[in-house]
C-alpha cells in the first residue's frame, strides 16, 4: 500500500472524526440542527455523508488552526515591535500572565465542554445501539 495513501486515508478519517464532533455539538446546541442531522444521517449515502463530514472537518481544522496562531502571535509579538516598542515592553509584560491565565482557562473550559460532548454522545450511541 502506497503511504501517501495511508496518510491520505488518516487524514480524512481525523477530518471526518472532527466534522463529526463539530455535527454532534451543533446537535446538542441547536433543536434544528439536530433534526437537519438526524436526516442526514438516515440517508443510505454514506459517501455523500463521509464527504460532507471531511469538508466540515477541515473547515473546523483551519479554525481551529487560526485560532492558534493567532494565540501564538498574542503571546509573541513580533520582533520589530519588540524593539521599537522597548520601553513599553515592561507594560505588555505584566498584562501576558494575565492573557496567559485567561488563555488556560478558555482550553481548560473547552477541553471539558469537549469531554462532556463526548460522554453525551457516546450515552446517545448506547441509546440508539438499545433501541
Amino acid at each position: 500500500m502506497n503511504p501517501d495513501t495511508i496518510i491520505e486515508s488518516l487524514q480524512t478519517g481525523f477530518r471526518v472524526a472532527v466534522g463529526a464532533t463539530a455535527s454532534a455539538i451543533e446537535m446538542l446546541q441547536d433543536s434544528e440542527k439536530r433534526d437537519e442531522n438526524f436526516g442526514k444521517l438516515s440517508s443510505p449515502d454514506w459517501t455523500k455523508i463521509t464527504e460532507e463530514l471531511a469538508e466540515k472537518g477541515e473547515a473546523t481544522e483551519q479554525e481551529a488552526r487560526q485560532f492558534v496562531e493567532n494565540l501564538l502571535n498574542q503571546q509573541n509579538p513580533p520582533p520589530d515591535s519588540d524593539s521599537a516598542q522597548a520601553p513599553s515592553s515592561n507594560t505588555s509584560t505584566s498584562s501576558t500572565p494575565s492573557s496567559d491565565s485567561e488563555a488556560q482557562k478558555e482550553l481548560q473550559e473547552l477541553t471539558e465542554q469537549i469531554a462532556t460532548l463526548r460522554a453525551e454522545l457516546e450515552r446517545l450511541q448506547e441509546q440508539e445501539s438499545e433501541s
